[in-house]
């Protein structure tokens, strides 16, 4: 997602301003009731998820050793949370950022054939992510990921697989609508754009003011094209890392990348919103070429690429769609707080509490626990 934090606002993380001062009100009051209406939006989700692309629930790893590179580099800059084992000194383990590495290599040791996927149920930790009303640090996400024949790296194979995935989140929202009495917002058809295209027609705008025009206007949108950067040595609209997404092959449009973000119009926030990161991955000849368009062409000696490039990975299309993220659109959540236990700017939390939004779990308070709270 495009980032609107404001580092020099001290209450940038808040959400919009129209969302304070008494202009949102939460739908869920009581909380076991959310709690039971997060079970029953994620098994929905998730059972959507599986049924539509063909995916098999499987068991993940919290913590992956350094020296495997199966660790998400993200953008390349982020800090994994890391320690060593006790026992095992100069043994450095880390949370996953996500496990598009991880989930690739699973194929393989699951022996999944051509045509069927895999989905997980990740937790991980972001120490470098913002901190605002749509990011925490704590990641929580169906991380999936599914074989695919050679002959299937191309657009049309990426869209078919991206209408599934909105198919999905479409029936879980009239799901969650009709089981909690109120009404859904998702069109039935999902429109594709691609950042190149919006480049050329907005050019003085930020990624964030792209996806906002694309998202007011269509209501869901596939942005195609995520990565890689403008003849300027800008980004092209957001960064990605060189060896899970493709976002090089240029596509028959003109565009380059197989990749993309799957945004829709928030109606509590009034802007775009990320519900998913995706794309048809790296091949050895791409693997190669991101590397080294990234500057990181060491990174080909770590057993997951060595595993790559020889020929052992399958060729796979694979994604992460956020749990928390998506209750939050789906259960009409203001803040990502409202809908996970995490950890937020302590003053920001005092605005929010006296704005009659409470945060779950702790969350809500600063330090202790036994703070009182409203």
């Amino acid at each position: 997602m495009a980032c609107t934090l404001n580092r020099d606002d001290p209450f940038g993380g808040l959400p919009p301003k129209h969302c304070l001062d008494g202009g949102y009100k939460p739908i869920f009051t009581d909380k076991l009731q959310l709690e039971e209406a997060l079970l029953f939006t994620k098994t929905t989700l998730e059972d959507n998820l599986k049924a539509n692309l063909n995916l098999v629930r499987v068991s993940a790893p919290l913590f992956v050793t350094r020296a495997s590179g199966f660790n998400d580099n993200l953008n390349g800059v982020e800090r994994p949370a890391t320690f060593e084992p006790r026992d095992f000194p100069g043994i450095h383990l880390e949370v996953p950022f996500s496990l598009a590495k991880w989930k690739r290599w699973a194929l393989h040791y699951y022996k999944v054939e051509a045509g069927k996927g895999i989905v997980t149920d990740f937790r991980g930790l972001r120490c470098d992510d913002d901190v605002d009303f749509t990011h925490s640090l704590y990641v929580d996400q169906f991380d999936w990921e599914k074989h695919i024949k050679p002959e299937d790296r191309n657009v049309e194979y990426l869209k078919n697989t991206v209408k599934s995935i909105y198919k999905a989140l479409y029936d879980t929202e009239q799901a969650v609508c009709k089981k909690y009495g109120f009404d859904a917002v998702l069109p039935e058809e999902l429109v594709f754009a691609t950042s190149d295209d919006m480049i050329k027609e907005h050019p003085h705008a930020t990624p964030k003011q792209r996806e906002n025009i694309l998202c007011e206007k269509y209501k869901a949108v596939f942005f195609m094209g995520i990565g890689g950067m403008k003849e300027d040595g800008q980004l092209r609209h957001d960064g990605r890392a060189p060896d899970y997404d493709d976002w090089t092959t240029e596509r028959p449009d003109g565009g380059f990348g197989l990749n993309g973000d799957l945004l829709v119009w928030n109606p509590i926030l009034k802007q775009s919103f990320e519900i998913s990161s995706m794309g048809i991955r790296v091949n050895p000849e791409v693997l190669l070429k991101q590397l080294d368009l990234c500057h990181v062409p060491e990174r080909k000696e770590f057993v997951w690429h060595q595993m790559l490039l020889d020929g052992t990975l399958p060729q796979t299309i694979g994604g992460g769609i956020g749990q928390s993220r998506t209750c939050q659109f789906l259960l009409r959540a203001c803040h990502i707080g409202e809908v996970q236990h995490g950890w937020y700017n302590p003053k920001e939390v005092e605005i929010l509490k006296k704005d009659g939004i409470s945060l779950l779990g702790l969350g809500e308070f600063e330090a202790d626990p036994h703070a009182k709270s409203s």
